[in-house]
């Protein structure tokens, strides 16, 4: 799952991934997997606090399930920071983009739709 995070101004944050080595470089959503036990929101929140030291606040889901590779599936919620400053702890960088920057960063293919899914989302407010 991923976290399409929002700012104040309605800039998104996007990740750029280190690994695997075929998709380093890449642009994404922060997020992660779910682990047993967990449900989606739960799931986010921590991954959120793990990889970018913040805490959030889970809102919409943006569309349904987003088809990845080997039968899994990409689930997005909008979000926004609850608490503390993003640091990239497992990527190589973040960056903040308004509406008008959303095509400036290399986005992984998966995620790609999703970004224009959010843009759509995010022009009608």
């Amino acid at each position: 799952m991923g976290a399409a995070i929002v700012d104040g101004s309605g800039r998104l944050l996007a990740a750029q991934r280190a690994e695997p080595p075929a998709l380093a470089g890449g642009w994404e959503f922060p997020g992660g997997k779910v682990d047993p036990g967990e449900d989606d929101h739960t799931a986010l929140v921590r991954e959120c606090q793990e990889e970018l030291g913040v805490l959030i606040e889970v809102g919409e889901r943006v569309g349904g399930d987003w088809p990845l590779s080997e039968g899994y599936v990409l689930r997005v919620w909008l979000a926004t920071i609850t608490r503390g400053e993003p640091e990239a702890k497992e990527h190589l960088g973040l960056r903040w983009l308004s509406l008008d920057e959303l095509d400036a960063v290399a986005w992984l293919p998966a995620d790609l739709p999703i970004v224009h899914a959010v843009r759509d989302r995010l022009l009608q407010d």
